[in-house]
């Protein structure tokens, strides 16, 4: 049986998205506080969802980008590559 081997660059790539992610999710969080006009606390209070949104934006964002890959990969088969 084959080792998988996930190397330290692609890792460190993925953090970053997972970041990325996270980033978002509290900057959703922030124009929601600032638009429903809440107490700053909120950002605190409402990290669970915050974290749990970055999980979904992550877990879409890879669905795009295996459709993206597997569509890639499709074309290179087709054009010989």
């Amino acid at each position: 049986m084959k080792d998988i081997v996930i190397t330290g660059k692609k890792l460190r790539n993925e953090l970053f998205i997972i970041l990325g992610c996270f980033v978002a999710a509290c900057l959703v969080n922030v124009y929601a506080i600032i638009h429903y006009s809440r107490p700053v606390s909120e950002l605190f209070t409402q990290i669970g969802f915050v974290a749990v949104t970055a999980v979904l934006i992550f877990a879409v964002l890879t669905v795009v980008r295996v459709v993206v890959w597997l569509v890639l990969a499709v074309v290179r088969r087709c054009l010989g590559r």
